[in-house]
This record gives C-alpha cells, sequence and structure tokens, in this order.
C-alpha cells in the first residue's frame, strides 16, 4: 500500500505539490521520503468538487491516506466549499483517511512571503523598485496587507511585466525554494496538521 494519494484542480497545483512533498522537513514529517501518487482531475475545480468522493473510494484500498487540493475561486463555487467538502468526506466514511485542502481564494495566495527567492523565481532580482513597491504602486499590493488582495492578478502581473510565460515549474521552483516556515495560510496549515498527523510531526 502506497502512502499518500493526491488529487488536483490543474497542472500547476500538481507542480506545487511535487515541490512540497520533496520537502519532509519544511513541512514537519519525521517520516520521509512518501511514497506519493498525484493525479490531476481533467475537470479542474467544478469536476473535483463534484467527483472527489467517487474518486477517493476507487483509491482507498491502495493508499493509507489521500489528499483532496482545489481552489475556492471558481465559476459556480459555494461560499462554503470547505464545509461542503469536509460533510461530504465524512457522509463518505473517510473519517481521518482524507482530508480536503481549499485554498482561499487560489493556489497563488501560497507564493506570497517575504522570502528572496519570490522575486528571483519571477524574474524581478535586481529591478527597481522591487516586486511588492510595484504591485503597491499597481493598486495590487494593499499597504500593511500580508498578502495581494487578488494574489493570482499580482502574479500574472508580476510576470506579464518581466516578460516571463507563467509555467509549472514556476509553482515548482516556488515550492521547493520558498521558506514556508512562516506560512499562516490557513489551507496551509491545514495540510501541514493532515501530514504531522499521519506520518509524524518531527520534533
Amino acid at each position: 500500500m502506497k502512502d499518500l494519494f493526491c488529487v488536483v484542480a490543474d497542472k500547476n497545483m500538481e507542480a506545487a505539490v511535487a515541490g512540497l512533498f520533496g520537502r519532509p522537513e519544511a513541512l514537519g514529517i519525521s517520516r520521509a521520503p512518501l511514497d506519493v501518487d498525484v493525479w490531476v482531475h481533467p475537470r479542474r475545480d467544478p469536476g473535483l468538487f463534484r467527483e472527489g468522493v467517487t474518486i477517493l473510494r476507487q483509491a482507498r484500498e491502495s493508499y493509507s491516506h489521500a489528499l483532496v487540493f482545489l481552489d475556492a475561486s471558481w465559476d459556480g463555487a459555494p461560499p462554503d466549499i470547505q464545509t461542503c467538502l469536509d460533510r461530504a468526506f465524512n457522509d463518505a466514511g473517510f473519517g481521518e483517511w482524507a482530508r480536503a485542502i481549499v485554498i482561499v481564494p487560489e493556489l497563488e495566495v501560497w507564493v506570497w512571503s517575504q522570502s528572496p527567492h519570490v522575486e528571483r523565481i519571477l524574474g524581478w532580482s535586481g529591478r527597481s523598485p522591487g516586486l511588492r513597491g510595484w504591485l503597491e504602486q499597481q493598486g495590487l499590493w494593499a499597504r500593511g496587507c500580508a498578502k495581494p488582495t487578488d494574489p493570482k492578478a499580482a502574479f500574472e502581473r508580476a510576470l506579464y511585466e518581466v516578460g516571463k510565460p507563467r509555467s509549472s515549474a514556476i509553482y515548482r521552483a516556488l515550492a521547493r525554494e520558498v521558506s514556508l516556515e512562516r506560512c499562516q495560510d490557513p489551507s496551509f496549515q491545514r495540510l501541514r496538521q493532515a501530514l504531522q498527523e499521519w506520518f509524524g510531526g518531527s520534533s
């Protein structure tokens, strides 16, 4: 039996998850390496929301645990998507076997931190003003706020400004290199807690 089955909504999320699982110490996991399979749902967030329970049922006999990753922001998404999925998982009898990780509003919220790796990976090294200052000038990052108001829009505008195409490789590099110690995003903390409960928290 393999350790973990992950279902994600798109290729960028697949790359980010793969990058994160390559850093067990940063996630606080004592058991490593984990034997992880990641599968991308062809119908993205809406399909994963509707069909996640069915997919996990088919995988239950082959994996010790499972995770479902999807964004909260998509056309037709219910406002209480995390509650809906938690209820569906409970009704399916998954108990502590599986968890849903709903990223609010979208995956890009995990990108933004104080790490200098963010500017380098996004192609902003040596530019003036720095990335955060430029985003403030563009009205995409309010002063005093920990994250941009629209994380995805800020991410895409920053890449567009430097002529860097958006790619899964960028998400993978960010997940592999940016410090996770100060990430207080609730969805990330939910992920870290699940992994530590299932595979042992490091001291």
